[in-house]
């Protein structure tokens, strides 16, 4: 079974997202970046679920800017989520995967749609 890292500082999304996850994938969910790199200390995904905002308006985009500029971690798919995108007027889909700016290779608006996230999590895990 494929393993997913849901990295999201909402408890409520957390527990939308393993609902809907955890039937088809092996979950496991943090609750901050710090908490994401433990997890990681110990095994490793092939998936990180990332939410943009969380200590600050912009742990998620540095957590995946280091994930994939690190050796051990640089193969990891990364779907970014976040509701940024609407509120400040940023095309996520046009810039995802810039390895300098958004080097995510996918990313999802909140409010997430269950069918919307199990298709995009199975197109990055094929």
């Amino acid at each position: 079974m494929k393993k997913i890292l849901l990295i999201d500082d909402d408890p409520d999304l957390r527990a939308v997202m393993n609902t809907v996850l955890s039937s088809h994938y092996d979950l496991e969910l943090a609750d901050s970046k710090e908490a994401g790199y433990k997890m990681l200390e110990n095994s490793i995904p092939d998936l990180i679920v990332l939410d943009v905002m969380m200590e600050s308006y912009d742990s998620g985009f540095e957590m995946c800017r280091e994930l994939k500029n690190n050796d051990k971690y640089k193969d990891i798919r990364i779907l970014i989520l976040t509701s940024v995108d609407k509120r400040m007027n940023i095309d996520f889909e046009a810039e995802a995967g810039d390895p300098d700016w958004l080097p995510a290779d996918d990313y999802i608006s909140k409010p997430v749609e269950p069918q919307e996230l199990l298709a995009k999590v199975e197109n990055l895990l094929t």
